[in-house]
């Protein structure tokens, strides 16, 4: 039986087509898909442009594991801000190994948050 054979609503349609798309993709595609903001898609045509224009048309470029040192912390990012980011960007890397990526974190917090994480050490 065909998707259009059944009592779904055509809103209900895209929102299964959506969905499903959404648990197909792996890798870097499905970080793309899941930096997405809420309610950012209105159908499947929609999502299917933003994918083709964000992942075919881009030049794909390797990278490499020497990257994970070269995610630095913002001046005003907070550091639950930079935990994630630092995840999502490790995760788009060919696989780090283990003992890199707590040195390229450390290295690269910003003053701020070296600061603040040595006082709350020192307060525990």
């Amino acid at each position: 039986m065909g998707v259009n054979e059944n009592d779904l609503t055509k809103q209900e349609i895209e929102s299964v087509l959506v969905k499903k798309f959404g648990e197909t993709l792996t890798k870097g595609a499905l970080t793309w898909y899941s930096l997405l903001p809420e309610n950012y898609i209105d159908s499947f045509v929609e999502l299917a442009d933003l994918f083709i224009k964000a992942h075919l048309g881009a030049q794909k470029v390797e990278k490499r594991m020497e990257d994970i040192f070269k995610v630095k912390q913002g001046d005003t990012e907070l550091l639950r801000e930079f935990v994630d980011r630092f995840q999502c960007e490790r995760m788009l890397l060919p696989r780090v190994p283990d003992n890199w990526a707590p040195m390229a974190f450390a290295s690269n917090l910003n003053e701020k948050s070296l600061e603040a994480t040595r006082r709350l050490k020192e307060s525990l």
